[in-house]
């Protein structure tokens, strides 16, 4: 993310540099549009599409001798709508972060351009993963599906989510499409925008393929994995930029870096090599959300091996980057210790002029001719 330089004087309305300027009341604007739409009752109809989650079911459950309605929602087309409001929410809290934490820290460390953009990114992405962490993992307590595994695929398709889970899944799509235009709000680099772009790609694409497929439950599991291993990532690095001896972190995140995409491919695995393809309910039925035949299964799986091994080769480019630093920075405090201790003992010895017996000073001249 690129440096927002001040201008003392206001540029043109409606030019680049104005909408980057206030691209945040801009974006309040419009999402107040929306919830004023709720006042009226011409408009209220429209504005419930974008701001409520779409398409409930109540289903009625006997518990002891009271019936009780448990409301669960599933997918469809409407969803674009919710997503494209809370895009909007996602954009405000960004530059909500930005200005009123991310800028002021900057202001006090004076970090150099490089620095800066990296802490705005880190800085960014550990406060939605610290939230979509403990969220996602509220969610899996309650629903029970770290106690029972065989929930992943057992009952597949999984149609009907709780409140919780659907609302989870329309809140990441809408956070990583607002990333695609702060691209152009946070003025990035030329040459970081492909790498930014690979990474929302694959993000969306693997969210959004677990939620149209109904494999919400295990998306959810590989999510809040993922996001842990990530937080602990951002962290570390927020910490280095603080004190750059501080790189504890960076070894802990790279263990269980290594164990998270292990998990990754195992969870996968199981559940869509073994666990779907030995469910009830075979064969492609669109109308009831069923997806469970070979070659979608083949792959979804083949998907998650690609980017699992996407991310290893890029870990382990990174590793080796920082190893090689290491070691530069290492030969060169080598290099630097002999070189003080031979300008120590020159100096012992009297070179530049001066002897160790200061017989060529003019004091003991003096005392010679004398």
């Amino acid at each position: 993310m690129g440096i927002r330089k001040k201008i003392n004087k206001n540029p043109p309305v409606l030019s680049h540099e104005f909408v980057i300027q206030n691209h945040a009341d801009i974006v309040s604007c419009v999402a107040m549009v929306f919830l004023l739409g709720l006042m009226f009752e011409v408009t209220s109809k429209a504005a419930v599409l974008f701001i409520t989650v779409q398409y409930n079911v109540t289903i009625s459950t006997n518990e002891g001798l009271e019936e009780t309605a448990v409301n669960h929602f599933h997918h469809g087309i409407k969803d674009l709508a919710t997503v494209f409001f809370y895009m909007l929410v996602a954009i405000i809290m960004h530059a909500i972060i930005q200005e009123y934490v991310l800028d002021k820290i900057n202001r006090k460390m004076h970090f150099s351009k490089t620095k800066h953009s990296k802490f705005n990114e880190s800085g960014q992405l550990s406060a939605f993963y610290l939230f979509s962490f403990g969220w996602g993992t509220s969610i899996l307590l309650s629903e029970n599906f770290l106690s029972n595994p065989v929930s992943l695929w057992e009952g597949y398709p999984h149609t009907l989510m709780p409140f919780q889970m659907k609302f989870y899944y329309i809140c990441q799509l809408g956070y990583w499409l607002h990333a695609l235009p702060e691209l152009y709000f946070q003025k990035t680099k030329k040459e970081d925008i492909p790498r930014q772009l690979v990474y929302i790609s694959l993000y969306l694409v693997h969210i959004a393929g677990a939620y149209i497929l109904n494999l919400n439950r295990l998306g959810l599991v590989l999510l809040v994995l993922h996001y842990f291993v990530e937080l602990l990532f951002h962290i570390s690095r927020l910490v280095y930029f603080s004190h750059e001896n501080r790189q504890t972190g960076f070894t802990i995140w790279a263990v269980l870096f290594v164990l998270g995409r292990l998990l990754t491919l195992s969870l996968s695995v199981l559940t869509v090599g073994f666990g779907l393809a030995t469910a009830e309910h075979q064969g492609l039925d669109l109308a009831a959300g069923n997806f469970n035949v070979l070659f979608v299964r083949i792959t979804v799986l083949a998907a998650i091996c690609i980017t699992q091994a996407f991310m290893m080769w890029k870990f382990i480019n990174f590793q080796l980057r920082r190893w090689r630093e290491h070691a530069q920075a290492q030969t060169l405090k080598k290099k630097q210790a002999p070189a003080k201790g031979k300008s120590k003992k020159d100096k012992a010895n009297g070179v530049n002029g001066v002897s160790s017996n200061g017989a060529d000073s003019p004091r003991a001249r003096k005392e010679k001719s004398s």
